[in-house]
Order: C-alpha cells, then sequence, then structure tokens
C-alpha cells in the first residue's frame, strides 16, 4: 500500500516556495496559443461590458439624483433624515434606557443629599444661634455698638438706628486723622 496519495488529499506537508521562483515560472507555457487567444478575446469583451455598464449605472445615478431633486429630496435632507433616524434608533435602544434610567435615578439622589445636606446646615445654623458661643458673640457686637454710640456723642440710652451710628462713626473719623497718619506727621517711626 502507497502511503503517499495524490490530488487533494495529499499526506505531506506543504513547503514554502520561494516568491522569486513562482515570479520566473511562465503561466503562457500551459496555454496553447489558441487558447491564448480565445481567454483574451472574452477578457476584451468582459473590459468593453463593464465599460457599457459602468456608463448605464452613470446614467442611472444621474436620473435618480434628478428625481429626487424634483421632489425636494436633497442631500442635507437625506443627512437630516439620517440624523433623525439614527438619533430614534438611539432613543428606542436598550442601552440608552437604561442609561437614562440611571441618571435620572442619580439626579434625583443627588438632588434629595443636597436637600438634606441644606436642612442640616439650617439646622446647624439654628442651634449655633442658640449657643452660648453665639450669645457671647451677639453681646460683644452689641456692647461694642453701644461704646461707638457713647463714644460719637450718643449716650448708651438713646438708641439710634444703625445707619446713625455709622454716619457718627464716620463723622468722627473724618475728624480725627487715622493714627498711621499722626505717626507720620510726628516723626516717630513704628518699624
Amino acid at each position: 500500500m502507497e502511503s503517499r496519495q495524490h490530488g487533494l488529499l495529499e499526506t505531506e506537508p506543504l513547503q514554502e516556495v520561494d516568491e522569486d521562483v513562482v515570479a520566473e515560472v511562465d503561466l503562457n507555457n500551459s496555454v496553447s496559443e489558441e487558447e491564448r487567444e480565445e481567454i483574451q478575446t472574452e477578457l476584451a469583451k468582459l473590459e468593453e461590458e463593464i465599460a457599457a455598464l459602468k456608463q448605464v449605472l452613470a446614467a442611472k445615478e444621474k436620473h435618480h439624483a434628478e428625481l429626487k431633486l424634483k421632489l425636494g429630496m436633497n442631500p442635507l435632507n437625506d443627512l437630516k433624515q439620517n440624523v433623525s433616524k439614527s438619533w430614534h434608533e438611539v432613543q428606542t435602544s436598550t442601552a440608552y434606557k437604561k442609561t437614562q434610567e440611571t441618571l435620572s435615578t442619580a439626579g434625583q439622589k443627588a438632588t434629595a443629599a443636597l436637600s438634606n445636606v441644606g436642612t442640616a446646615i439650617s439646622r446647624k445654623f439654628g442651634d449655633m444661634r442658640n449657643s452660648p458661643s453665639f450669645r457671647s458673640f451677639e453681646e460683644k457686637v452689641e456692647s461694642t455698638v453701644s461704646t461707638l454710640k457713647t463714644k460719637v456723642g450718643g449716650s448708651s440710652s438713646s438708641r439710634g438706628s444703625f445707619e446713625e451710628v455709622l454716619s457718627s462713626t464716620a463723622h468722627a473719623s473724618a475728624q480725627d486723622p487715622p493714627v498711621a497718619v499722626r505717626l507720620l506727621e510726628s516723626g516717630e517711626r513704628t518699624c
């Protein structure tokens, strides 16, 4: 029994062939002159048919474009329709719907969290207003305002508006030059 078979079921491994050797093989030797002429004739006919089909296709494409133009369809409208169709397909896709739901849920949760933070901050400021340190600060401010009123010329018993106190303080400041100006005028150096 022969271990080598010929044809499609060869058992020997394929061997690589050098490209230069393949390029040197003359395929014309395997085709007779008569067959060669038939092939060339068929090739010429195919090339003529391809050229004719290209001309027919170009004429049909031109006619197609003219008909679309008569209907008011132009490339810009086609583009708009394609974009609109694609956007609709995106909006109806499962991935888009899931993303939209996720973002909506995230937005709702963020809104709720910010609302909770705002409520907590308001509550904290309310608690601070009632704290002993805030009361102490408030008392110091009131004491300072009373002192300013007294120094400006009003009595602590006479309650002027805040604007009156500010205007009195501004008036007093305008009459008395600042400490830095007095030091410079007297020649004293602080450094």
